[in-house]
């Protein structure tokens, strides 16, 4: 497998018809993520989102912070982002999560949802999203893994038509991965999905 192959052209094709899939299919698993995350945010944050997709997470989370910076790779998921926004206290950009375009130590916190793995060096985004925090600062990593129920079959279907995971790993796995990446992890927990259990990762960057 090419290294350098990434999923940026399957979600350029199906940013249109993303928001109603999800509505749809994983509409429960996206209320539960919220109040997850909820809990962590607080109205004097400046929050950046990777991977922010067309906002599922975006939405209803943006008002609990003081300012919330959402950002996606792909240029068509962003234009769809845009168009739900209304009024909502958001600032979107395309940027890539492995080269950032802010200054070092600039949020408080970071969350990068169901990305980590479908990403060719996860490694690299980890390092930008560390350099992008504040000490101390949070990351909010929720992500599919591959214990529990699996829906074998949409896997099969979303690969057919391009899809590509990288990185298969069990929630043990996933925990193992971020910590020795800079992070020292506060809660874990696992909520099902559709699809996937989802691991929720709630991380400290190490202050040496």
């Amino acid at each position: 497998m090419d290294k350098e192959f990434t999923n940026k052209k399957f979600w350029e094709n199906v940013a249109k018809w993303y928001t109603p899939m999800h509505e749809r299919k994983n509409a429960k698993l996206y209320r539960d993520l919220c109040e997850v995350i909820s809990k962590s945010l607080d109205k004097n944050m400046q929050v950046l989102e990777l991977a922010c997709g067309t906002g599922q997470l975006t939405f209803p989370l943006c008002k609990k912070v003081a300012s919330w910076e959402a950002t996606d790779f792909s240029e068509k998921m962003i234009e769809e982002a845009k168009s739900r926004a209304a009024n909502l206290p958001i600032t979107f950009t395309v940027q890539d999560a492995t080269n950032l375009l802010y200054e070092d130590g600039k949020f408080d916190t970071v969350i990068i949802a169901n990305a980590l793995h479908i990403m060719p060096n996860p490694d690299k985004a980890l390092i930008e999203i560390r350099r992008v925090l504040k000490k101390g600062g949070l990351l909010i990593a929720p992500t599919f893994v591959y214990d529990g129920k699996i829906n074998k079959l949409r896997i099969w279907l979303m690969e057919r038509i391009g899809f590509h995971t990288f990185y298969k790993w069990k929630s043990d796995e996933y925990i193992e991965f971020v910590s020795n990446r800079g992070f020292d992890i506060i809660d874990s927990s696992v909520i099902e999905g559709e699809m996937l259990p989802e691991c929720v990762l709630l991380c400290k960057t190490q202050i040496n």
